[in-house]
This record gives structure tokens, sequence and C-alpha cells, in this order.
């Protein structure tokens, strides 16, 4: 038995002293880097001065290396065909142009900040984005962070992302810091949403270029057409909205902005016309005049911009404390094209753009999330198809709209989602797909535009919810929520102020049938919970 024993215990230290392995350790200088290799089969090394080039054809194997050390023009290039570990101990490592960790992984790769160290990692130019990666961590496939160690990542130069990866990022236990500063760095041509010159309104009578009625004034990101030469179910649709929209404005449920479309759009121009509730269709900087909205449904197209973490996957945070902060219009801070998904962990976002945004649906399972735009909506999911769901979320067959998904699920945690601008962008914006809440403490802070579209409905309200529409938010004045024994219940502050907002409630201590009161410095409002979903102006 206690041979047994023995061969058991030197099995296990025989895999935790492999599992602990470092093949590579690079130690930063200055303007030199030197470097030690333990497993030199199937790994190349290449170093000039502070850039240091590994490549690995490993595949069973995952690679280990570890970085520390102090360089100003410093880079690590990591080529591996297997999954890969880089462990970071106390390194601050700056590159002058493309990213310092350029990761050309085929598989996972693992960055790890150890156990009470403070990394820095820093970009400060990303002119050559034809070679060189335009991110201070760029990931050709599936990037992982984690440890318990801080890690703070800052790109200075235009066009540069904070973290970027070609497909899913996962975070955990990790306390991450990303900040970008510079401006974004080139506008692609023609694309939708701006860019391409002005031209006119899209009037009922024909396309008459100067024509500023129907659906609103044109200023810029398509060339012209005749509204005539639209197929025809395209055409009902726009009037059944044009109809829907004009009979809201009747009973006073959408401000009198100008022109249709400008939903998704960074620009900084508002089209004119008699399409009341949104900005200029497709507006840029030549056409409709100033204001917060901007183009018909799209955004301005980059070569590279300033966002804060990027995927073409999904975005999952487990754990961990994440911080993201982005300066420039046009910059999200949180961007998974394919969804993302907060399961846990303390997330602040301030972005210029979209604090959170995803082409599909955004999860918030349990993490304490607070999400503030500075000139967008704090967080936007659009998996339907953005503002046009009602047309991308048509049956193939033309035979009407099948049922649309959720686009936000809120199951737990804190939800503060908070837009700063005003009318139309919003805290929670989906469009025409629901919201679906079945617990979580929410408040969201944005457009007044009464019940209509995003919000859940009476099915995906599983946990009783209102919308307050009118509320006076008053720059760091507490905002108290008090139930019918006048006990409070949830108080929060908001750090601007933003008159005539509409914010969506939700506690997991509302019940249907209760009344409770909303005050703040200015507005008092109580209301009951006459259904899951209750709307109160």
């Amino acid at each position: 038995m206690k041979y047994r024993f023995l061969g058991t215990l030197i099995s296990a230290l025989l895999t935790l002293g492999t599992a602990q392995a470092t093949d590579v350790t690079v130690t930063y200088n200055g303007k030199k880097a030197t470097v030690e290799q333990t497993v030199k089969d199937s790994v190349k090394v290449a170093v000039d001065g502070a850039k240091v080039s590994i490549e690995s054809t490993y595949q069973a194997h995952k690679l280990s290396v570890r970085l520390t050390g102090q360089s100003n023009d410093g880079q690590l290039i990591l080529k591996t065909a297997g999954k890969a570990k880089v462990k970071l101990h106390n390194l601050t490592l700056t590159s002058q142009e493309g990213a310092p960790l350029w990761l050309k992984n085929k598989k996972k790769v693992e960055i790890v900040a150890a156990d009470g160290t403070e990394n820095t990692l820093t970009i400060t130019a990303c002119n050559d984005t034809a070679n060189h990666k335009s991110a201070t961590i760029w990931a050709k496939d599936k990037l992982l962070l984690s440890g318990k160690g801080t890690l703070h990542v800052i790109a200075t130069g235009d066009g540069c992302r904070g973290i970027k990866s070609k497909d899913h990022i996962t975070i955990e236990d990790l306390t991450l810091n990303v900040t970008t500063t510079g401006n974004n760095l080139g506008e692609k041509p023609f694309s939708f949403g701006g860019g391409m010159p002005p031209f006119g309104g899209m009037s009922p009578e024909g396309n008459d270029s100067t024509q500023q009625g129907g659906f609103g004034r044109f200023g810029g990101g398509m060339p012209p057409f005749n509204p005539e030469d639209l197929p025809e179910e395209v055409k009902q649709k726009f009037e059944e909205m044009r109809k829907e929209f004009e009979e809201k404005m009747k009973n006073g449920e959408f401000p009198p902005f100008g022109g249709f479309g400008g939903m998704r759009n960074d620009s900084t121009r508002q089209g004119q016309g008699g399409f009341p509730p949104f900005g200029g269709m497709g507006g840029n900087e030549e056409g409709g005049q100033s204001g917060p909205m901007g183009g018909f449904g799209g955004k301005h197209k980059y070569i590279s911009s300033t966002k804060g973490i990027a995927s073409k996957g999904t975005i999952t945070i487990n754990s961990g404390n994440v911080t993201v902060r982005t300066n420039t219009p046009g910059a999200e801070g949180i961007e998974g094209k394919e969804g993302v998904i907060l399961n846990g962990g303390n997330i602040d976002v301030i972005a210029t753009d979209d604090a959170i945004n995803a082409n599909a649906t955004i999860q918030f399972n349990g993490a304490n999330v607070i999400a503030r735009s500075t000139t967008n909506d704090a967080v936007d999911a659009n998996p339907q198809g953005g503002f046009f769901m009602p047309f991308g979320n048509a049956n193939p067959t033309g035979e009407g709209q099948k049922k649309a998904d959720p686009a936000i699920i809120i199951t737990g945690g804190t939800v503060y989602a908070w837009s700063q601008i005003g009318a139309p962008e919003e805290g929670l914006d989906c469009d025409f797909s629901p919201i679906e809440i079945t617990g979580g403490n929410v408040f969201s802070v944005g457009a007044g535009m009464g019940d209509m579209p995003s919000v859940p409905t009476q099915e995906t309200a599983k946990q009783p919810t209102v919308l307050l529409v009118g509320i006076n938010i008053v720059e760091d004045q507490p905002i108290h929520l008090y139930d019918s024994k006048g006990t409070p219940i949830h108080t929060i502050t908001v750090p601007f102020s933003l008159q005539r907002s509409s914010s969506l409630v939700t506690t997991p201590k509302f019940e249907v049938g209760n009344t409770y009161t909303l005050k703040t410095q200015g507005y008092e409002k109580t209301f009951t919970l006459n259904e899951n979903f209750t709307v109160v102006r």
C-alpha cells in the first residue's frame, strides 16, 4: 500500500511540475530583452533589441511564456500552433508601433497577471495597420485574460484599440483597466451612415432633392434614389412606421426631433425633415443641422477605431474587476459582435459611443455593471437588425413577422445603464426586440421615449418592472425608491443631470399589486405595479 501511495505522490508532483514549468522566459531591460529557453524542440525564438518573436509548432503541449521587466520600445510576437499561456510578472511594456502583445494564435492563449503583480501594456502608434496590429493586445484566436494580479491596458495612439480578438474573449478573476485616448484612424469611403455627399429628402411626391417633407432629409451615407423604386412591401412598412410615429407624436410620446433614422450613428449632425422621432437619415458633417443624432441605421466605419475591448466573437466576463474608458467619438467600450455575457464581477464602463454593444444578445447574469455613454446608448443590442428589426425580423417567405427573441436578458446582479446625451439615446436599447428580466436590480437612464421601443413585454418582465417617464435626474443627487410603508428599498446617484429621462426600474423587492414611490430632487412619483410591466408617466 505504501508503495502505491508513493507512486501516486511522485506522479502528482511530476504533473504539478509540468503544469508550472516555464518554456520561455523573456526579461525586458530598456532597449534590450534577454531570453531563457528551457524547451527548444519545436520552439524558435528571435530577439531584435527589445522585440521578441516566439514561434511554436507544438500541437498538444501548452507553451508557457513568462514576461517580466520594463521597456519603452518592446514587443512580443507569439505564433503558436497549439494552446499557450503568457504569464505577466510585474511587466511594463510599451510599443511605439503595433501591438506590444501580438498573438498569432491558432488556439486559445491565456494571459495571466501573476498574483499580486502590477502589469502595464501600452501602445503609442497604430499607423502601419497593414503590418502591425492596432491594439495593445491583439489575438487571432480565442483569448482568456485571468489571474489575481492587475493589468493596465493603455492605447494612446490614433486608431489604437485596447484589446482586440478575432474570436471569443473571456475574462475572469483579473483586475483589468483598459483606457483608449487616441483619435479614430481614417474613415472608410462610402460607409453606411456617413462619409458620402449629402442629398435631399425622401418626399411622398418623389425624389426631389430639395424636398424636406415625408421621411425627412438625407444628410449623406447613400447615393440618391427614387423611393418609388423600393419594393412594395418595404414601402408599406415605411408607411406603417410613419403612421405609428405620427400617432405617438399626437399623444405626446415623442420629442419633436428632426429627420428619420439617426439612432445608430456616431455623427455629430442631425438631419432635418418631417419624420419626427429620430435624427438625420444618413447624416454626416456635411448634411443636416447640428445635433446629437446622426445617420440612417449605420455607423461611421474607420480603418482603425479606438474601442476598449472588441471581439468578433463573444465577450464573456465571469469574475474580477473590469474598468473600461474610451475618449473618442465612435469608440465603444465593450463590443462583442456575437454577444456579450456578464456572469459576475464588477464592470465599470464609460464610453463616448455605446458602453456595451453587440450585434447579438447581451446577457447580465449576476455581474455588478455600470455602463455609461456620453453620446450614445449605454447598452445597445442588435440581434435582429437594429432599428430596422421589423424588416430584418420578417418571415423570409413574406408571411409576416416572427416572434423576436430577447435582445437583452437580465437574470441577476446590478445593471446601471446610463446614457447622458438625451433623446433618442437610451440606457438599454434593443429597439423593437424585447428585454427579458427575471431578476436583478436595474436602473436605466436615457431618452424620454415613452413605452417604445426598448422595453420588456408582459411575458418577458418575469420580475415586475416599471418604466418611469419624465424623471428629472440631478447630478450626484440621491434617487430613492421606497415601498408603500416608506421604507427605502434602493438608492443610487447618477454622475450627470438629465431632464425628463425615462428610467427602466426593477428590483427583486417589487411585487405586482404593491405601491412604490421614487423621489429625487424636483421629482416625486408614486405608482402601483398593476401588472408585470407597468408604464408610468
